[in-house]
């Protein structure tokens, strides 16, 4: 201790050979004075000049308007709208970038953890370190200290799930909002809360720029850009000359599959051909478990939640039968619990795991990897599955709603969506601009690279609104029509609906 350093009591303890309780009882006894030390510095500090990419044309303009907004200091709000793959990520690193170049803290809010994997390495490649994370999955020691340094100032970006929005920021001077049309923004138990529309309740505080980000906007976020309350940028074309995906609608009457079974021929033989160049396919059903509905042959009793009288879904692999809405999940019954009827119960339509028995029975020499929240325990699971997709270990990738987030998979060239007319249906207000958002996005995913991008819908209304807008591209008049319907009774984004 001769040289007056200051030390941990666990190092002196270590360095001495002696117990903790030794040098608790010197510092007690006044031979030693116990001082306060530094607290670590486990960030990085991200560099705005490090790895600066090259942009062109529209994407120029968007980043010199973002970079514009951030330097004035002020609050307002853009909405950053792009045509998937138009590198929309790139742009508003350069907002990022014009922020740390000013000495202030940014904010990036992305719905789904899992997605943070790619674009960690986007953050790493473009400022040469990692930013700060904050989510529920982070352990005590990390999410102290990225509260502290948030607060301190020592901590410049932090990247999370909604919660992040609450950090206590001493120079916050920019908050990203990505893929901000996600319902994953909302809370819905305890304080509720909509993380997108505080992000600019929190900007217009603090007198800070707030940048909206979505290939498929809210119409609250469309009506607030035509009403001129927040700016708008669109990137029409796709990044580095690649070109958006042909659609291709699927009517399933003229073309049913074999009987049992939930892919129609003609889109197997579009998987066979994609496999056969080398290329990678997906399949899309935003339906957990085996079969979505269990009921009795004999009696007709139909498997519900005892709670709140949901279908159960079957889970084949786990031999159990669960409620997606209140957790409930009970064995799979041997007997028919309203008859006592032995091997009556059987698995109605299909849930991801019986496509995945499909796909593997149509095929067997396939690599195929299922992408849902049953199979991927958190963000290191995904990000491992999606770095197994781009070193093209998988030829089929078979997901639910977690495979349409942002995800860049350069040899993906063909989308199949297994269900298309899936959540068109009930008393939802938002069903078909939810449905068209979510079936884009997943589109969104094939031919991002070199090699032109196929999809196909399968339907058994290809005439619905939603269809028809997906086959032509016009997202824009489809949402111009859902706000000619809602606008005559006051219907959000008009009005307001109390629960």
């Amino acid at each position: 201790m001769a040289d007056g350093t200051p030390r941990t009591t666990t190092d002196i303890a270590s360095a001495a050979g002696v117990s903790a309780g030794v040098v608790k009882g010197l510092a007690d006894a006044g031979a030693l004075r116990p001082v306060l030390l530094e607290p670590a510095r486990p960030f990085a500090q991200p560099d705005p000049l490090h790895h600066p990419p090259t942009l062109e044309g529209a994407q120029e303009d968007a980043a010199a308007a973002l970079r514009q907004s951030v330097r004035e200091k002020k609050f307002s709000v853009t909405l950053l709208e792009g045509v998937t793959g138009s590198g929309k990520t790139e742009i508003y690193l350069e907002a990022i970038a014009a922020c740390l170049e000013q000495g202030q803290q940014a904010l990036v809010l992305l719905p789904e953890i899992a997605l943070s994997a790619q674009w960690m390495e986007r953050f790493t490649r473009r400022f040469g370190v990692r930013p700060a994370v904050w989510h529920s999955e982070i352990g005590q020691k990390a999410r102290r200290q990225t509260w502290l340094g948030a607060a301190d100032g020592s901590v410049t970006v932090v990247v999370g799930a909604r919660s992040a929005l609450f950090l206590p920021f001493c120079n916050p001077g920019l908050i990203i909002v990505d893929e901000e049309h996600e319902s994953l923004f909302k809370q819905e138990e305890g304080v509720i809360y909509n993380a997108r529309d505080m992000a600019v309740v929190r900007g217009r505080l603090a007198g800070f720029p707030v940048v909206v980000v979505s290939a498929t906007p809210s119409l609250e976020t469309l009506t607030n850009a035509q009403a001129g309350r927040y700016q708008r940028l669109v990137l029409p074309t796709r990044h580095g000359g690649a070109s958006l995906p042909q659609t291709h609608l699927l009517d399933m009457r003229d073309a049913p599959p074999e009987r049992g079974m939930f892919l129609s021929p003609k889109l197997v033989e579009d998987i066979a051909a994609t496999l056969g160049r080398e290329e990678q396919a997906m399949l899309f059903l935003n339906r957990r478990g085996y079969a979505p509905l269990t009921l009795c042959r004999t009696c007709g009793h139909r498997m519900e939640c005892p709670h709140c009288t949901a279908w159960l879904v079957e889970h084949r692999n786990r031999q159990v039968l669960s409620c997606h809405y209140c957790d409930h999940t009970e064995p799979m019954p041997p007997v028919c619990p309203s008859c006592k009827t032995e091997h009556s119960l059987t698995a109605i339509g299909p849930g991801i795991e019986r496509i995945t028995e499909e796909a593997r029975q149509l095929f067997p020499d396939a690599r195929i990897l299922v992408m849902s929240s049953d199979t991927l325990g958190g963000p290191a699971a995904t990000a491992e599955a999606v770095a197994k997709i781009a070193r093209r270990e998988v030829d089929l990738i078979i997901g639910t709603q977690i495979v349409a987030k942002g995800w860049h998979f350069p040899h993906l060239t063909l989308v199949g969506i297994v269900d298309a007319d899936l959540g068109l249906g009930g008393a939802d207000l938002r069903a078909g601009e939810r449905t068209i958002q979510l079936l884009h996005q997943v589109a969104g995913r094939a031919g991002r690279a070199s090699a032109p991008g196929r999809v196909v819908l399968q339907s058994y209304t290809p005439e619905h609104p939603v269809m028809q807008a997906l086959l032509s591209g016009d997202f824009d008049q489809f949402m111009e029509q859902e706000a000619e319907q809602r606008r005559p009774g006051f219907w959000p984004p008009y009005g307001r609906l109390a629960a």
